[in-house]
């Protein structure tokens, strides 16, 4: 995540950012000197720190849900691949490229965690542990930390859950500079997306592209797991603005309109996906 690339996308949107932070403009130097100094773990948790001086007491209760709720997601994906990486013993990852990717995307889920952490200061959300998890869904993946390829999987589908999940809560957050925020992390979440669905398919998923594309006669899934459908739900939709998308052009074919656009979820489908990751008791 830049740093400085954050707060030149704020000061778009918002252009008092920096006296919000400091009345001194020339004062955002010793941040950024600060920067050099301090580990790239700690600079999120910096961010955030920022985040709720700058917009702590004017935060409308509609945006704290939203991050809150972001928050959870990030805890479920963070807890998700340290287990892999810390306490599966039974699972082999690759080494070499297969472990970097897998280690920096846990990296990644921590950031977030932190810098939202930071932006919502003491009305963040109580912590969700790894003990309050179930990875395996109930049993529904029970190879979850024993089989690297089911691990890939419920991987993916955590993953294009993320990106649809931001998605889905960008309009509630229109309006507030921590949309930008909010946008950083989608894109990253895409990025993480892209790369698992690669790495399925350098172990053997046939029928993946580095995007979610139309899945087996026509249905939304293009995962082959119909045990995350829920998470593809109207991702087979050719229907833009009211505009049909296939056939609008020589060559536009339903999967290459499905392609073009991505659907989002709403809060109470991606709490339903989440919730299956949850023991009882400590549901969303």
């Amino acid at each position: 995540m830049n740093i400085v690339n954050i707060l030149e996308e704020i000061e778009k949107v918002d252009g008092e950012i920096y006296e919000r932070i400091n009345p001194r403009r020339a004062a955002m130097k010793d941040f950024f000197n600060m920067g050099k100094k301090i580990s790239l773990a700690a600079l999120p948790l910096a961010m955030g720190s920022m985040f709720q001086k700058a917009y702590g007491q004017t935060t409308p209760a509609a945006v704290t849900d939203v991050l809150n709720f972001a928050l959870a997601l990030e805890y479920l994906e963070y807890h998700f691949y340290n287990h892999a990486l810390m306490a599966a013993p039974n699972l082999a990852i690759p080494a070499g490229a297969p472990k970097t990717a897998i280690t920096t995307i846990r990296d990644h889920e921590l950031a977030h965690v932190n810098l939202l952490k930071g932006a919502l200061g003491s009305a963040a959300r109580a912590e969700i542990t790894y003990a309050m998890t179930d990875f395996t869904a109930g049993g529904t993946f029970p190879l979850v930390y024993d089989d690297y390829v089911t691990f890939l999987k419920v991987a993916l589908g955590f993953e294009d859950t993320g990106v649809r999940a931001y998605k889905g809560q960008a309009p509630a957050l229109k309006g507030n500079a921590v949309l930008t925020t909010a946008l950083q992390i989608h894109s990253v979440e895409a990025r993480h997306a892209s790369h698992i669905r690669q790495m399925l398919a350098a172990n053997g998923a046939t029928g993946l592209k580095p995007w979610i594309s139309l899945g087996p006669g026509g249905i939304a899934n293009d995962t082959g797991v119909s045990a995350v459908d829920a998470v593809y739900v109207r991702e087979n939709t050719d229907v833009q603005a009211g505009i049909t998308i296939t056939g609008i052009a020589n060559g536009v074919t339903k999967a290459a309109a499905v392609e073009s656009f991505d659907e989002f979820l709403t809060k109470t489908e991606v709490v339903a996906i989440a919730n299956l990751f949850l023991r009882t008791g400590f549901k969303l």
